[in-house]
């Protein structure tokens, strides 16, 4: 659990709804850290330009991305 409440989802709107929504699909909810980044508009928008950077740039392999991901997400003591 966050220490931080984030955004509604169903409040969400524009660029981040259909940030959401991806999300959904292809996870069955919206990642709890973009529901915080939503919180600040123009943060979530830097913080998916990062991520958005580093899949196009090819330079992390995705299959290394997926594993540094969970790392991370374990030491956070997420459930990712």
């Amino acid at each position: 659990m966050a220490r931080i409440e984030g955004v509604n989802p169903a409040e969400a709107s524009g660029y981040i709804k259909r940030v959401f929504d991806a999300q959904a699909a292809k996870w069955g909810a919206p990642l709890l850290n973009h529901l915080i980044y939503a919180r600040r508009p123009t943060v979530f928008r830097g913080v998916r330009g990062m991520w958005q950077g580093l899949e196009g740039s090819g330079l992390i392999d995705r299959k290394l991305q997926a594993l540094v991901n969970r790392r991370v997400a374990y030491l956070n003591g997420c459930e990712f």
